[in-house]
């Protein structure tokens, strides 16, 4: 028993001087594991296709332990460089983008890229640089100037159009203002304020977003058009019963029925194939890496530490949250992947160099004066 403590004790510290925390590198193995099966599932047994995935996996793994190295006050140094570098990523995007499916969101510099993925690290690491500066509770122009570090991007990456994207973005910088202790009639104030602008921004958005809003509200009205994908979503996962129908066994997903399915609704494979009970443990697995996250958050020793690591956390259990979401029918179809399973080079990079970062705040947190 004493020697197996040992090895375990001193596993730890060499982990620890790794800069890795080894419960969210096997959370993260377990996920990639599950994601290999799926999306070899969804792809039809594809091999070139698994092997494509499996190298961005490790791509995004090495992002992850690179991510690590750099300690907390190296990231605070560095936030407001990224920041401004990404604002102009996404100008020179609106300038000389490039366009696919009516979508202007890539930028070709040698390699082709989004430019909005890169801003999910920049946003949440310059608002808490910013509000981590300044006193708590916040004070009015500090809310003011974290709306509008916050919105300018947010409004760009709009103008792509991403909605999802956009969103998201917009989330992970606007629950930092928030955890800082914004007063309860600000809040109430933008919400009231949100709830007044939106015919103004349905007015203002795109016709096919117009549209996959109304096909969420009432899918059953177009079933062979806009709303195709979320009712054959929805008749995979109802089908997949309580144990689902076995691997590579999912009518909707290997006859072509269901749509998008190593991205947008991979969710919707897993739930036919290893029905409820599959779905459940991929979803403990996510909350274990979000409750581990928030965990850090509350041992972190300052205020940037705890702002950035409860941010990560957050956006990532929204992330999952949307995407899930939108498969089951309760929220707009918004293109956002299933976190570390679907198919993806960039997001997949850029979320585990978030994730990356929660494990330099943890294991970098002796070096952080209080």
């Amino acid at each position: 028993m004493q020697i197996d403590q040992f090895k375990l004790k001193n596993s730890n510290v060499i982990a620890d001087k790794a800069h890795i925390d080894m419960p969210l590198l096997s959370a993260f193995l377990v996920i990639f594991l599950i994601s290999g099966i799926a999306i070899y599932s969804a792809s039809n047994g594809s091999i070139n296709f698994l092997i494509d995935h499996a190298t961005k996996i490790l791509i995004s793994i090495f992002a992850m332990i690179i991510a690590a190295q750099l300690s907390p006050i190296d990231y605070k140094r560095i936030a407001p460089w990224l920041y401004f570098f990404c604002v102009l990523l996404l100008a020179l995007v609106l300038v000389m983008g490039e366009t696919r499916n009516n979508a202007t969101r890539w930028l070709d510099l040698g390699i082709t890229f989004q430019p909005s993925e890169l801003m999910k690290i920049a946003m949440p690491l310059m608002i808490a640089r910013y509000i981590s500066n300044g006193t708590l509770p916040v004070q009015n122009l500090s809310i003011v100037i974290s709306l509008f570090i916050v919105l300018f991007p947010t409004i760009m990456i709009l103008l792509q159009p991403d909605l999802g994207t956009s969103v998201l973005i917009a989330f992970s910088g606007l629950v930092i203002v928030f955890l800082s202790g914004i007063k309860k009639r600000y809040l109430l104030s933008g919400l009231l304020i949100f709830i007044a602008s939106l015919p103004l921004i349905w007015r203002y958005i795109h016709p096919f977003q117009q549209k996959r809003v109304l096909t969420f509200l009432d899918p059953e009205k177009d079933p062979l058009g806009a709303g195709y994908h979320i009712i054959q979503s929805k008749i995979a996962i109802g089908s997949g019963g309580l144990f689902g129908k076995g691997w590579m066994n999912g009518t909707q997903g290997q006859l072509d029925f269901l749509p998008e399915t190593t991205t947008d609704f991979i969710f919707s494979i897993l739930a036919e194939e290893f029905g409820l009970i599959g779905i459940s443990i991929v979803i403990a697995i996510y909350l274990f890496i979000v409750a581990r996250g928030l965990l850090i958050a509350i041992n972190s020793q300052d205020l940037f530490s705890r702002l950035l690591a409860s941010s990560i956390s957050l956006t990532f259990f929204i992330y999952v949250f949307v995407n899930m979401g939108m498969t089951t029918g309760i929220l707009p179809v918004v293109g956002v992947p299933l976190p570390l399973i679907s198919k993806g080079g960039t997001s997949s990079v850029t979320l585990m160099i978030g994730l990356g970062i929660l494990m330099s705040i943890r294991t970098h947190k002796r070096l952080v004066p209080k």
